[in-house]
């Protein structure tokens, strides 16, 4: 038997460490909960990590949240995109970013 070369070593790939994992999914529960979210989706790529969330599978996502760490030091690496692929709010904290949406679970779950 010959020598097996090991594997060349795969590009870099940007994903969520668990602490970003919590926060996203508690949040995609919540929505999920209050009858607003039924999907959602994980892209793990080189530049960027994107969850999306859809309340339709079928549909483009009404929100995408994209952490992209070659912008970490301009405007921040995250990035909180809606349905029009226009980007609703930027920063470099996850916190701050899920601001907009955990304001529209408040006004689901009053209203």
């Amino acid at each position: 038997m010959g020598v097996v070369p090991f594997p060349a070593r795969r590009e870099a790939q940007v994903g969520f460490d668990r602490a970003e994992m919590t926060r996203i999914l508690d949040l995609y529960g919540r929505m999920v909960a209050a009858g607003h979210w039924r999907d959602y989706a994980i892209d793990l790529g080189r530049e960027a990590a994107v969850f999306s969330a859809f309340r339709r599978t079928a549909e483009r996502p009404e929100i995408r949240i994209e952490k992209r760490p070659a912008l970490r030091q301009r405007q921040g690496m995250w990035a909180l995109v809606g349905e029009a692929g226009v980007v609703l709010k930027r920063g470099h904290e996850l916190g701050p970013l899920l601001a907009p949406v955990e304001r529209r679970l408040m006004k689901l779950v009053d209203g």
